[in-house]
């Protein structure tokens, strides 16, 4: 019997593989690149000895096709109009997702030189780990001060949504400058399995974020009773169609943003929560965001957030893919696949995010 469940895994692997082959050959192989010259920026001290454990292999080097704009960073830097923006967060229990998941992007990229990454820290010594195992990208390290938000945050189900790194995305539009007029945000459990830039070009019309969105939902249950009871809280979705949208995946019209102020009005919501008669949401940062957001946001095709394969990391806990052409794989859930894969209880979706993985010495 245990040789036939180890077959059923292995089989439900090999066949998700052949599901993505048309995704994962949808152009050619980036090759080798020279270096850019690019210099990452810091606004605080690069040591750390709580990082020297920490170690990846260096990841290869990629080039444009011959089709892709050239890139001139050398003369406008981060303001380079050709440029991709991509912001991700970086902490050490997460470090290991990002890693792969900047490698996964640059790997199925037809433009890798035009990506330029955002990384967003709340400590020291990151950054140095990111130029050794990627020692000609394009990106930019951002201080995020977790005193910023830490009033504001709300006890939530799982310990791990009340961290103030979770929340540094709300403030994209501060931190990052003035003429980076669009970024994508990814979480670090994802990995692309499609080039970015298709995401990039999505259109958001008049709207100021686009994200798949999944209106099969229930969306009542991602606020509480005391919430829909309250006329002056469920009141905001008057005239709208919210629908729940997984805030891992998110481009984002940062001019809007700014012109708008939604940094504030996402802190007005997180405020009223702490300081209400009784809680109007359980659920760390995402409830905030679909206050302000749902039922205006463009939709963008479900194939690039195949969402919720962590699962809860409980025995039989995997998940399948959703039905349907597959761009970005994200464990969103408190299974990671690098804590299954070290534990030697992976799922068969698992194998998928293997590729990514530079954890490690070279042997």
């Amino acid at each position: 019997m245990l040789w036939i469940m180890r077959f059923s895994g292995f089989f439900s692997a090999a066949m998700v593989m052949i599901v993505l082959s048309p995704s994962l050959q949808s152009f050619p192989p980036a090759e080798a690149i020279r270096s850019s010259n690019m210099d990452y920026y810091l606004r605080f001290p690069t040591s750390s000895n709580s990082m020297d454990k920490i170690s990846f292999r260096k990841a290869p080097v990629f080039r444009n096709a011959e089709e892709c704009r050239s890139s001139k960073l050398g003369k406008s830097g981060v303001c380079d109009p050709s440029l991709v923006h991509v912001a991700i967060t970086l902490d050490v229990e997460y470090l290991r997702g990002s890693i792969a998941a900047v490698h996964s992007i640059l790997q199925h990229s037809k433009c890798p030189e035009n990506v330029f990454f955002h990384f967003l820290v709340s400590e020291n010594g990151l950054q140095t780990i990111v130029r050794s195992t990627f020692p000609e990208l394009k990106f930019k390290v951002y201080f995020f001060d977790p005193e910023r938000v830490r009033s504001l945050i709300s006890s939530s189900v799982r310990q791990a949504l009340e961290q103030p790194l979770n929340y540094a995305r709300n403030y994209l539009a501060d931190l990052l400058e003035p003429c980076v007029k669009r970024v994508i945000y990814l979480d670090s459990d994802l990995v692309l399995v499609d080039d970015i830039s298709k995401l990039w070009n999505t259109s958001l019309g008049k709207k100021t974020i686009g994200a798949p969105e999944y209106c099969h939902a229930n969306f009542t249950k991602y606020f509480t009773e005391y919430f829909w009871t309250d006329r002056k809280f469920s009141g905001v979705f008057s005239g709208r169609n919210p629908c729940y949208f997984n805030t891992g995946v998110m481009v984002i019209d940062l001019s809007k943003w700014r012109r708008f102020g939604y940094s504030r009005r996402i802190e007005r919501w997180m405020d009223i929560q702490k300081t209400s008669a009784s809680r109007i949401y359980e659920l760390g940062s995402l409830p905030p965001f679909l206050l302000v957001f749902a039922g205006h946001v463009a939709p963008i095709k479900h194939r690039w957030n195949q969402h919720g394969l962590g699962g809860d990391n409980v025995r039989g806990s995997c998940r399948d893919l959703h039905p349907g052409p597959v761009s970005l794989l994200h464990w969103s859930g408190s299974g990671k696949p690098w804590l299954r894969l070290d534990s030697k209880q992976p799922c068969p979706l698992d194998s998928l995010w293997v590729p990514y993985d530079l954890y490690g010495h070279s042997t």
